[in-house]
C-alpha cells in the first residue's frame, strides 16, 4: 500500500466521518470527547552547588545580612522559585548554584531540606552541599570569626536529662544518652540512629586544603572581646580556618559545663578522633533529610559539607557567669562570623564550578 493511496484514502473518509458525527448530533447522542494531547513535562533544573542557610534577619536582599544574604547579593541569584513547603523562596543563578535558608532549627532544617529534595524541578543527583552558617565556639579550640569544616556532626538533643538540682552526686551533669544507666555511657537498652552523621572526611580535609591559608577577616569588635578569654591560647587569635566537628541542638546549651558535656558527648557518639568546635541548631535536621533522599538516590550523601564559624562562644569568659554570657550581644551583631561563612565557602563553590567537567562525576579527595 502507497503513502498515495493512504492519502486519497484518509481525504475520502474524512467527509464520510464528519457526516457520521452530525447524524449522531442530530439523534441527540453527545459527541465524542476530544483527544487530548500529551503534556511534555519540563526537565529539572541540573544543580552544581546548593548553599544551606539558616537564617536571615529582614529582608533578602538589601538591609542587614543574615547567612543567607550575602550569598544571594554576590552570587547574583536573581532566579527566584516559590517554594510555598519552606519558609523562604529558592534563589539560583546560571552557574548552577541553588541556595535554600531553611529557617531556625532542626525542625525547620528537615522539613525544608526534604521539600527541596523532593522537588521535581530540580535534578540535585551531581550536587554538592555547603551546609555554611554561624555558631557557637568551644574557646579552646577557635576564636571568633574562626571556620571549621566538620567531620562529624552530632545531634545533642536525643537523649535523658534531669533537673541539675538532681543530679546525683557523682555525676558530671544530668544528661545521659538514650538507654543508658549515667552519663558518658554507651545505650545498653534503646536509641535512635540520628544522633552521629559521620561526613565525607576526604571531601573536609579538601575544602580545608583549600581554605587554610585564606586570611580571614578580623575586625576591633571581636578582637576586643577575645581579650577576656586570656589564657585561651586559640580563643585570642585572630580568626582562622580549621577542622572541628558541630555539636547540633535546636537546645541552645551554654556555659563552662555544658562546653564539657559537649565534647565528652561528642567523642562518646562519634569517637575518640572527633572534636568538639563549634555549637549550631540545625544540622542534624538537615543531614537527616539529606540521609533518607540519598536512600532513594535523590542526593549524593558523600558530597555534602558542613561549615561553621564562630559568631560567640559556647561558654562565658573568666570572670563572667554563663547566664550573662548566655544572653550577651553577639560582638558586631555577628557579622564577621556571617562574612567568614561566605568568604571561606564561596572558596570552595567557586572551585567546584570551575572545574565541574571533573567533579560531576568524580568527588574531589
Amino acid at each position: 500500500m502507497t503513502h498515495a493511496f493512504l492519502r486519497t484514502g484518509r481525504a475520502l473518509l474524512a467527509p464520510l466521518a464528519g457526516l457520521a458525527l452530525l447524524a449522531a448530533c442530530s439523534k441527540g447522542a453527545p459527541p465524542p470527547a476530544p483527544v487530548a494531547e500529551t503534556a511534555v513535562a519540563p526537565q529539572p533544573i541540573p544543580v552544581k552547588v546548593v548553599v544551606v542557610s539558616m537564617f536571615e534577619t529582614g529582608a533578602i536582599t538589601g538591609d542587614a545580612p543574615g547567612e543567607f544574604q550575602l550569598w544571594v547579593e554576590r552570587l547574583k541569584l536573581d532566579r527566584t522559585f516559590a517554594f510555598p513547603m519552606g519558609e523562604y523562596e529558592l534563589r539560583m543563578n546560571d552557574d548552577g548554584v541553588l541556595a535554600i535558608c531553611t529557617g531556625g532549627g532542626i525542625t525547620n532544617a528537615a522539613t525544608s531540606i526534604m521539600a527541596l529534595g523532593t522537588d521535581p524541578r530540580f535534578d540535585l543527583t551531581h550536587a554538592y552541599w555547603l551546609i555554611a552558617g554561624i555558631a557557637g565556639g568551644d574557646p579552646e579550640d577557635v576564636s571568633l570569626g574562626t571556620a571549621a569544616w566538620a567531620k562529624h556532626v552530632v545531634d545533642g538533643d536525643l537523649l535523658y536529662e534531669i533537673d541539675a538540682r538532681e543530679i546525683p552526686k557523682d555525676w558530671p551533669y544530668g544528661l545521659l544518652p538514650l538507654g543508658a544507666k549515667k552519663p558518658n555511657d554507651k545505650a545498653d537498652g534503646w536509641s535512635v540512629d540520628t544522633i552521629h552523621f559521620p561526613l565525607n572526611a576526604k571531601l573536609a580535609e579538601w575544602a580545608y586544603a583549600l581554605t587554610k591559608d585564606h586570611p580571614v577577616a578580623d575586625s576591633e569588635g571581636i578582637a576586643a572581646f577575645r581579650q577576656q578569654f586570656a589564657g585561651l591560647p586559640n580563643a585570642v587569635k585572630p580568626p582562622f580556618v580549621t577542622i572541628g566537628d558541630t555539636m547540633s541542638s535546636s537546645t541552645y546549651f551554654h556555659g563552662d559545663l555544658m562546653t564539657k558535656w559537649a565534647n565528652d558527648w561528642m567523642k562518646l557518639q562519634a569517637g575518640p578522633d572527633a572534636n568538639f568546635m563549634m555549637s549550631a541548631m540545625e544540622d542534624s535536621g538537615t543531614l537527616t533529610a539529606l540521609r533518607r533522599l540519598s536512600r532513594v538516590q535523590r542526593v549524593d550523601l558523600d558530597r555534602v559539607l558542613v561549615l561553621r564559624t564562630a559568631s560567640n562562644y559556647s561558654e562565658q569568659p573568666p570572670g563572667k557567669d554563663a547566664a550573662w554570657s548566655t544572653t550577651a550581644e553577639y560582638p558586631e551583631g555577628g557579622r564577621p562570623a556571617i562574612e567568614a561563612a561566605y568568604q571561606v565557602g564561596n572558596i570552595v563553590v567557586q572551585k567546584l564550578l570551575g572545574g565541574w567537567d571533573q567533579y560531576r562525576e568524580h568527588r574531589p579527595e
